[in-house]
């Protein structure tokens, strides 16, 4: 059956959303290991934004997983399932002026290019938070590669499954070297914003 779908433009263009925010709507990408401090950095930069007065949301890979995602599991085909409607819904978002950060592994280069031709590389800022694998792994908050070491895990990227590092990231922080709020600042430049004093 053939489907009848058409995209209904609404009355207000996505300029004219950021316009209201006053903000440039954009998407930061959070691409790397687990326990490599993604949401730490998503959830401190969201904070930030906030005291600003700025209009902002994280996407966290966990959080996903509850409801939009709930349905999915960690095949090859999954996890690229996971990054479209990741991509679908910040785009979206962007589209109503917001800014949006994700958190997630992404741990395909292939997956984070469809994210970008999804949300459109005028918006899109892929931050790779490149803390090395030893470091993760000495973290380990969830246990995972403590069970995907002894055999209990199956998948686990980084042990497993092949993690591909961004090869050209906007921004590249490493949280065993960078504090906190010196990534948040550099995250702010990124988005061409001035962090709060």
């Amino acid at each position: 059956m053939e489907r009848q779908i058409v995209w209904q433009d609404g009355q207000a263009s996505a300029a004219q959303h950021a316009t209201l925010l006053g903000q440039q709507a954009v998407t930061l990408w959070l691409t790397g290991l687990s326990a490599s401090g993604k949401s730490i950095l998503a959830y401190a930069l969201e904070q930030q934004l906030h005291g600003l007065g700025r209009a902002c949301y994280v996407l966290d890979g966990d959080n996903v997983r509850h409801g939009l995602n709930r349905d999915l599991g960690f095949s090859e085909q999954d996890r690229a399932e996971t990054s479209r409607r990741i991509a679908e819904v910040a785009r979206l978002m962007n589209q109503a002026g917001l800014i949006v950060i994700t958190a997630f592994i992404s741990r395909s280069r292939a997956d984070r290019a469809m994210a970008r031709d999804i949300i459109g590389a005028d918006n899109f800022r892929e931050v790779s938070v490149s803390t090395s694998l030893a470091v993760c792994e000495a973290r380990d908050p969830k246990g995972l590669y403590l069970k995907a070491r002894s055999g209990q895990l199956a998948g686990c990227t980084g042990v497993s499954s092949p993690y591909e590092a961004s090869e050209s990231p906007a921004l590249s922080i490493d949280t065993a070297q960078v504090p906190v709020d010196v990534a948040v600042r550099q995250m702010m430049q990124l988005i061409g914003m001035s962090p709060a004093t």
